[in-house]
């Protein structure tokens, strides 16, 4: 089950729990003030943690080397359509929010869906 391309612009190596070699598609858009950041889900492509186990890490990892303010970016998740009959694999996005509305870091994120169609319109 290959990935399509177009849903990233750079396979993203990171270390992945226990530093695992890991890795994602990752898109960084612009849209006027805001800065998005979409990291998908390479599947068998990916030899160690997924980009929801890597949570936090993940997005600290990318902000770091991307010179980007962790607290600034929308941080998405992208399962892509692989065309499986699974439903599992079946396109979707998930914004994550790793702050309260203080701006305290969550102990636990929280995910909201997000309509696939509304992510191409805004910044894909």
């Amino acid at each position: 089950m290959k990935v399509p391309e177009s849903y990233y612009d750079e396979i993203f190596a990171f270390a992945g729990q226990w530093d695992v070699p890991s890795s994602c598609g990752l898109k960084i858009r612009k849209n006027g003030d805001e800065t998005y950041v979409i990291v998908t889900e390479l599947y068998q492509d990916n030899p160690g943690t997924s980009v929801t186990a890597a949570g936090w890490s993940l997005a600290s990892q990318i902000c770091e080397k991307k010179q980007l303010d962790i607290r600034k970016v929308h941080y998405i998740e992208c399962n892509p359509d692989t065309h499986s009959k699974l439903s599992f694999y079946d396109e979707a996005y998930y914004e994550v929010g790793f702050f309260d509305e203080t701006g305290a870091r969550r102990p636990v994120p929280v995910y909201t869906q997000l309509a696939p169609e509304k992510i191409r319109q805004a910044i894909i």
